[in-house]
């Protein structure tokens, strides 16, 4: 059987419109000569996802994004993507957004959960999230940092300005006084160092003595300090109660007239009659003094008393 150069031309014609189906297919990272499953995930932001990004499961590629569009009005995004047939994992499993590196782009993840009777299926859609990526970081550790920082580079403007205000030639004529002064002050100071020096190098002994009698003394006011704890504060202060109880009734009796020495307090008569007898003795004494020849007689050849005369400092 011949064939027709039209029947040539028709099979060429059909083998390059399948070519032509199959490589466009293939550039949009579905292949047509796989079993894959085509699956759903929806997005506020895909965070530079881009069709033909790779689909892991566990870091092992399984498929890739085959196109990224608008789900809403709302301006969230559906991401759709192929997966191997030969994983089996639960349609509520979530398909993670990460990645983000300094060179690599942004890739989906799978977090498979396994669930019996709930298997992903073709046309499924998948819980989604978005996982931040290096840069993301990065972003979110630099900027407090960087507002921190021109707070800082603000401040120390600030107060660079401010020595520079203060710092004029009136403040730099004062600094330079004070620090001739505060000069003069440690040269004095170092002196009196010196001096306290030879001081304490000369009376070195005097002071070891001086510590070693302090101690001394330290050491027995602790005996002493020990003597005092031994003594019974309690004996001692019931013997007190008995000495304070016998002057409180000595001062009861005195009170009451009771004794020779209450006598002498409340019996005026007896006071009246002391004080007599107190000036009668007085004058007897003052007479014997002043007429001793009254009462002692030395009449060795019997002369005769003179009569009595008053003496004139008596009393009376």
């Amino acid at each position: 059987m011949k064939i027709t150069r039209e029947v040539k031309t028709g099979i060429l014609a059909v083998c390059a419109i399948a070519l032509l189906i199959f490589g466009y297919s293939f550039l949009k990272g579905k292949n047509l000569l796989e079993n894959d499953r085509t699956l759903y995930a929806v997005y506020k932001n895909v965070e530079g996802l881009i069709p033909s990004s790779p689909v892991t499961i566990n870091g092992l590629v399984v498929g890739q994004v085959v196109a990224i569009r608008f789900a809403d009005t709302e301006g969230n995004l559906v991401v759709e993507f192929n997966v191997d047939s030969d994983f089996a994992f639960s349609k509520n499993s979530e398909a993670k957004v990460y990645g983000g590196g300094l060179i690599g782009g942004k890739s989906l993840a799978i977090i498979p959960e396994y669930e019996q009777g709930l298997e992903a299926k073709d046309g499924d859609t998948l819980p989604g999230r978005l996982e931040p990526g290096l840069l993301e970081l990065v972003n979110d550790k630099l900027a407090p940092l960087q507002a921190k920082l021109e707070a800082a580079i603000t401040d120390a403007d600030t107060l660079l300005t401010s020595v520079n205000n203060i710092l004029n030639v009136d403040s730099q004529n004062n600094l330079n006084s004070i620090f001739k002064d505060l000069s003069v002050s440690v040269k004095q100071f170092k002196g009196t160092s010196i001096r306290l020096n030879n001081l304490l190098a000369n009376n070195e002994e005097k002071l070891s003595n001086a510590f070693s009698n302090a101690d001394e003394i330290s050491t027995k006011l602790n005996k002493v300090s020990d003597s005092l704890s031994q003594i019974n504060i309690k004996q001692i202060g019931k013997e007190l109660e008995v000495v304070l109880a016998n002057f409180e009734k000595i001062s009861i009796d005195l009170n009451a007239g009771k004794g020779t020495a209450g006598k002498l307090l409340k019996d005026e008569k007896l006071y009246d009659n002391l004080e007599s007898t107190s000036k009668q003795l007085e004058l007897l004494l003052q007479d014997l003094r002043l007429n001793p020849k009254r009462y002692v007689h030395l009449s060795v050849f019997g002369r005769k008393n003179k009569p009595y005369e008053k003496p004139t400092d008596s009393i009376n």
